[in-house]
């Protein structure tokens, strides 16, 4: 089966180049309008660039359909006059995916508390802040499909990016919310995790890996992520054509009688609480307190 984007329009954050440009060159390939937005700044957000605009022209020479916007993730007026003037040209938005980022990396002990602010404002805020711009819209027309874009870095941690990690596992949780409360209006919202060579990780791929680990690789997750038949909650890792799911899980747990609900309890039965055998993957939050009020009954009863 062919995945089709025609009378879709998408909007894809920090398409200028690296992974957003080739998402957007699949969506427009596959028939979607697409929404070229970029600032164009360096990697660590300064300065700017005509760099949606060029992707553009590639997307036109194909033969497709977009137009450029050069507004900042992090300033909300610019967000929902971005979207704004897309409904305007093209009836709707129904595709968002958000891939804008900068990176600041430091160590913790050296990282200034600007650094961190920045980092977390444009990864997480500004991916807040561009799904609310297109939320009302995907509500009222029963439709809408989000990507996040999360790292490993958020889901197992590195050192020196403290800033970007927490802004990353944040983008991973913003996304079961929203999973949870777009359900009714068909709105579908996942989360990415790539590896890839882009502008961003330059520095970390060694030469000889030059090309394993292409922007265009991570795509077909990406795009497959946004597809009408898309599944939603979902968080995958994408990279060289390797492909996996990853999970926020939940051990069996115990439950501790009045005499040990101390401490001292906690670490004596330390390997039973980590204990992952039987452990399950809840699909909300309250499932949390569902399995602890199991426990105490079982352990009254």
């Amino acid at each position: 089966m062919t995945i089709s984007f025609e009378d879709r329009v998408a909007i894809v954050t920090g398409a200028g180049g690296g992974l957003g440009r080739c998402y957007a060159l699949d969506l427009a390939k596959r028939g979607a309008k697409v929404v070229v937005n970029d600032l164009g700044g360096s990697r660590d957000g300064t300065g700017h660039s005509d760099a949606a605009l060029k992707v553009v022209e590639e997307i036109e020479a194909a033969g497709g359909t977009a137009m450029s916007n050069g507004a900042s993730v992090t300033e909300a007026e610019q967000m929902e006059e971005m979207v704004a003037k897309t409904v305007e040209a093209w009836g709707g938005v129904h595709v968002l995916i958000n891939n804008a980022g900068i990176l600041r990396d430091k160590s913790f002990a050296k990282m200034s508390v600007e650094d961190f602010k920045l980092v977390v404002d444009v990864h997480l805020n500004g991916s807040a802040i561009c799904t609310k711009a297109v939320w009302e819209q995907m509500r009222e027309q029963a439709y809408g499909r989000i990507l996040m874009t999360a790292s490993s870095t958020g889901l197992y941690g590195n050192f020196g990016q403290a800033n970007y990690g927490a802004a990353k596992l944040g983008l991973a949780g913003l996304t079961k919310t929203l999973a949870i409360e777009g359900a009714k209006y068909n709105i579908k919202c996942n989360t990415i995790a790539p590896i890839a060579e882009t502008r961003m990780t330059e520095d970390i791929f060694p030469d000889a890996m030059k090309g394993v680990f292409a922007p265009e690789k991570v795509a077909p997750a990406a795009i497959y992520l946004v597809s009408e038949d898309a599944p939603t909650s979902t968080i995958i890792g994408a990279g060289a054509g390797f492909f996996h799911a990853a999970y926020v899980t939940m051990t069996d747990g115990v439950a501790l009688p009045e005499g040990e609900l101390n401490a001292e309890g906690v670490a004596a039965h330390w390997a039973e609480i980590t204990d992952r055998t039987g452990e399950k993957t809840p699909q909300a939050g309250a499932e949390q307190s569902m399995q602890a009020i199991a426990k105490l009954q079982a352990l009254g009863g």
